[in-house]
């Protein structure tokens, strides 16, 4: 384990590029890092990676301060040995973004070792472009890069977009917005002379971008802008020479999932992101699909998997309203795609 991007990259990266879709999360947060030459946080990311012997790189993980920690592919018991030496290490989590076994294991692994509760915040899918296919027909307006006299409408929107999400608050989006606007990473679609919709996209690493968020505000809603601003910003990545569009979604919200598969989507793998939460008085709850809660007692650990009929709403990658069908096209799509780093 380390906490050295550079030294990360240099042991793992050749892992990570050999499948830039999948590890799209740890490519592009250790780029912005690289990039940015931020000095090391009171609380720095930690990197670590498997490695048999002599052999090739065989899995990764990333955890940085205030959210969960990714995992890439990685079998059931690597992911619980792995929990079981963050717990030792002394690393507090607030849970795990994984594919579903990877998930359970570690989950199951670190209930066992802290007491914590789990639960779903959410469950999520991966999807590549395929071949792009815009709105048709599309809606009134044009696209445009965004530029520094955005900055503080971008910046409101940012806020409402993680608050509609239920990311963990942030005091200001201001660096996020400044960040994106330097390297040309948001596109605003206007229509009538003002923004209606924005979309934004990652640094390119590895011939990989990744579309996120995109957010129309509630009141604009309803017009097919937050498809057209998606379908814009993914050309624009194509024409920069990007072999892969990549996007993430919640999959509590089928709207949002069809609209992206309509404009070109293809499904590429699902993953799940569990919460771990400290109890008290040392009882553990999980939420099992058909028990309601119930305590875990004094040794045993019941299996993570019954939790999976519980869906939160944090998570780092899409937002959405739960339990209400959007009325149109664009109320899904209204939240994002992408994760917000």
């Amino acid at each position: 384990m380390t906490s050295d991007t550079g030294r990360f990259l240099a042991v793992a990266g050749e892992f990570l590029r050999a499948d830039p879709a999948r590890n799209s999360v740890m490519l592009t947060v250790t780029e912005n890092l690289r990039v940015s030459g931020a000095a090391p946080a009171a609380s720095p990311p930690l990197y670590g990676w498997w490695q048999p012997g002599a052999g090739p790189v065989g899995a990764a993980f990333m955890h940085t301060p205030d959210f969960p920690l990714m995992l890439s592919q990685v079998n059931g018991p690597d992911a619980a040995r792995l929990a079981s030496d963050l717990v030792r290490a002394g690393r507090r989590l607030s849970g795990v973004n994984a594919g579903q076994e990877a998930a359970d294991a570690f989950a199951a692994a670190w209930q066992e070792r802290t007491g914590d509760a789990i639960a779903v915040f959410r469950r999520m899918r991966l999807f590549r472009l395929g071949e792009l296919l815009p709105p048709s027909p599309g809606p009134e307006g044009t696209a445009r890069l965004a530029t520094g006299t955005d900055r503080d409408l971008l910046t409101g929107w940012f806020g409402a977009f993680a608050r509609e999400a239920g990311d963990p608050p942030r005091e200001d989006h201001r660096a996020a917005v400044a960040e994106r606007l330097g390297y040309g990473g948001i596109t605003v679609w206007e229509a009538g002379g003002a923004p209606v919709s924005v979309a934004g996209r990652t640094r390119a690493v590895a011939g990989m971008v990744r579309v996120g968020p995109v957010y129309t505000p509630p009141e604009l809603r309803g017009h097919g802008y937050a498809g057209a601003a998606t379908a814009a910003v993914s050309q624009a990545a194509l024409d920069d020479g990007v072999r892969e569009v990549v996007l993430y979604t919640d999959l509590a919200n089928p709207t949002s999932n069809a609209l992206y598969q309509r404009l070109g989507y293809r499904p590429v793998e699902d993953r799940v992101m569990l919460s771990f939460t400290a109890t008290r008085h040392g009882l553990r709850f999980t939420r099992e699909r058909t028990r309601g809660l119930r305590p875990a007692g004094r040794r045993r650990s019941w299996s993570v998997r019954g939790i999976h009929a519980a869906t939160g709403r944090h998570d780092p990658v899409v937002g959405g309203e739960r339990g209400r069908a959007p009325a149109s096209r664009d109320r899904g799509p209204g939240r994002r795609p992408g994760q917000p780093r």
